[in-house]
């Protein structure tokens, strides 16, 4: 193929003007999706707690003198904890107020001792780890999620079928055909998408018959795709104004965002967002207790927010972290990385209310760390296979056998 100088010039220049481009925008996927039509209407929030939150300071299990033995600086004492009812020997931090009046109404489940075999004490390698699905021995470059869009949206036409609330697209959202798309708010992406300098771009669009070069042709393909979702997004939410107060905090306004996209009737199936810190080494207790209180307040007004639309029944919320902390406290009022932890399911058509299993054990460490007896793809089996109706096993590259009887 032989290239003029005109056409070497044109494509120099657009490859440039992409570095420009908000990094968002390379998170679009290339085909279309659709509205995921065997989910039965049921969509997924994911949130993600990144850094390693502290479960045993989480869900705190108090009647356990080890507990207190192992942290005599960082243990919270009985009368602090936000206690369950008389037949539950686990509390909760004394932040997640919020969080228990959902555990009250019948809107929690947690499920403890969630782990997985031969446990990565990295955080970025045991977060490919549950982003990905995989086993500790495995490395992929799909996401479970991705690959559920893969397998859900095939042929279809809706590049908004699932969305992460933040500038970047973690790897849990990115299949091998499929993408979800990032963005912070409606406003900001329609705001972005509309910049002179990506006007001019689309304007310059030719069919991807006149193009030689595909490259060229995806990245203007990206680009008409990113403006086109802008518009409907934006157009969609713009007039939406929620009566719910939510926390003027990071995680509060990303699930503001949430509900603003799902409130407005966008058919998005999947939301992804996500709230860093956890990773308490020095002086845990002030730390834990402002980011719990930020999610327990967050989940709280997200929760009320759908209600008031009728669309809390059908969403299932996910929360999760990469790890747990190491039982004993550390030198310096801190817990290091650690191994299995708790996970929390919020909604409106839980199965199972309130603990799905008893607290962990602490007399039976694994080299001073909990020992997982859920593996938490057995999670992830039943999200897809009862929540979403997908075919869990085709997902996750094998059947497991599940958490039964819990969504």
């Amino acid at each position: 193929m032989v290239t003029s100088r005109r056409d070497f010039l044109k494509h120099s220049t657009l490859a440039s003007a992409m570095l420009f481009v908000p990094k968002f925008l390379h998170g679009m996927g290339q085909e279309h999706l659709s509205l995921l039509p065997n989910s039965n209407g049921r969509r997924l929030i994911v949130l993600q707690l990144s850094g390693g939150n502290d479960g045993l300071n989480t869900v705190v299990p108090f009647e356990d003198g080890l507990y207190y033995k192992a942290r005599p600086a960082l243990a919270l004492p009985k009368n602090q904890l936000l206690t369950l009812g008389k037949e539950v020997d686990l509390g909760l931090h004394p932040a997640m107020t919020k969080m228990r009046e959902l555990y009250d109404q019948g809107y929690l489940s947690i499920v403890n001792n969630v782990g997985y075999p031969n446990p990565d004490r990295s955080h970025f390698r045991s977060m490919d780890i549950w982003q990905t699905g995989s086993s500790a021995t495995e490395y992929l470059n799909t996401g479970w999620l991705g690959r559920y869009l893969d397998a859900s949206c095939s042929g279809a036409d809706c590049p908004y079928a699932a969305i992460e609330v933040d500038d970047t697209l973690s790897l849990a959202m990115k299949g091998v055909h499929q993408k979800a798309l990032a963005l912070q708010n409606t406003r900001k992406f329609y705001a972005s998408a509309q910049s002179p300098l990506l006007e001019a771009f689309q304007k310059g669009y030719q069919s991807p018959a006149t193009h030689e070069d595909h490259h060229v042709d995806y990245l203007y393909k990206t680009l008409v795709e990113t403006q086109a979702s802008a518009d409907y997004l934006y157009a969609t939410t713009k007039t939406y104004k929620t009566t719910v107060e939510y926390p003027s905090t990071e995680i509060g306004r990303h699930l503001k965002t949430t509900a603003e996209l799902i409130n407005s009737g966008v058919p998005s199936r999947v939301f992804y967002a996500s709230l860093s810190g956890f990773d308490t080494h020095v002086n845990q207790a002030r730390q834990q207790a402002r980011l719990l209180g930020d999610v327990s307040d967050a989940l709280y007004a997200l929760v009320q927010d759908l209600k008031q639309h009728h669309q809390f029944d059908n969403t299932l919320i996910f929360v999760f972290s990469e790890f747990g902390r190491r039982v004993q406290q550390n030198a310096s009022n801190g817990t290091d990385h650690g191994t299995a932890n708790n996970v929390f399911l919020l909604g409106g058509n839980l199965q199972k209310k309130g603990f799905y299993n008893g607290a962990p054990n602490l007399d039976t460490l694994d080299n001073g760390d909990l020992r997982y007896s859920i593996d938490f793809r057995d999670l992830y089996a039943v999200i897809l296979r009862d929540w979403l109706k997908a075919n869990d096993a085709d997902i996750l590259g094998q059947r497991f056998a599940g958490v039964h009887g819990l969504v």
